[in-house]
């Protein structure tokens, strides 16, 4: 198997965030949607062994979550507006859950690539633990970003080629809806 960290060619005006909250395809179809993000690819992060494959993933046992790593102009939208979207698009507060979802392979995880995005995500963290938005503390985890491992292509744009599907009418076009209402001013114009 070929080796599938990711290869990034990002210039010194771009940044990566590394996030898991759940299914990659939901979060990939929200990112993709938004000014600023220049790509979105779904991968796997955090695991104990070198380029996973989904059905390993899946076990649970390989320890690593399913994540996007989003390449973004932080001129255009901040890591700290990609960690209140983030959150408003999943349940922070379910230990390795997100609806139907269950294992640590679905956790909420924050892949910081700096202190500064620690900092960010600490404080981002606090503020919406003291705004009492959810009914229970936030479990994410903060972690420093070691590997990312790109899913397989099937996965890549999953809801731009599959939106029909069963599971993303049910679940990735209602978030779709959410999403492109409460930030409608930062979606990527048609």
């Amino acid at each position: 198997m070929s080796d599938k960290k990711l290869q990034t060619n990002s210039s010194l005006d771009e940044e990566i965030a590394t996030l898991g909250g759940g299914c990659f395809w939901c979060m990939e179809a929200v990112f993709n949607e938004l000014q600023g993000i220049e790509k979105v690819e779904s991968g796997y992060s955090g695991g104990t062994i070198e380029n996973p494959t989904y059905e390993q993933v899946c076990t649970g046992k390989t320890g690593h979550a399913e994540v996007i790593q989003i390449i973004f102009d932080p001129k255009v939208i901040s890591y700290n507006e990609i960690l209140h979207i983030f959150f408003s698009m999943h349940d922070p507060t379910t230990p390795n859950r997100q609806g139907a979802d269950i294992g640590t392979q679905y956790r909420s995880v924050i892949f910081y690539h700096n202190n500064s995005q620690k900092e960010i995500a600490e404080q981002v963290i606090d503020d919406i633990e003291n705004s009492k938005i959810f009914n229970a503390s936030i479990v994410t985890q903060l972690e420093p970003f070691k590997e990312f491992y790109r899913a397989e292509d099937y996965h890549q744009d999953y809801y731009k080629k599959n939106s029909n599907q069963p599971y993303c009418k049910l679940i990735i076009t209602p978030k779709l809806s959410k999403i492109r209402k409460k930030y409608f001013k930062i979606l990527k114009k048609p």
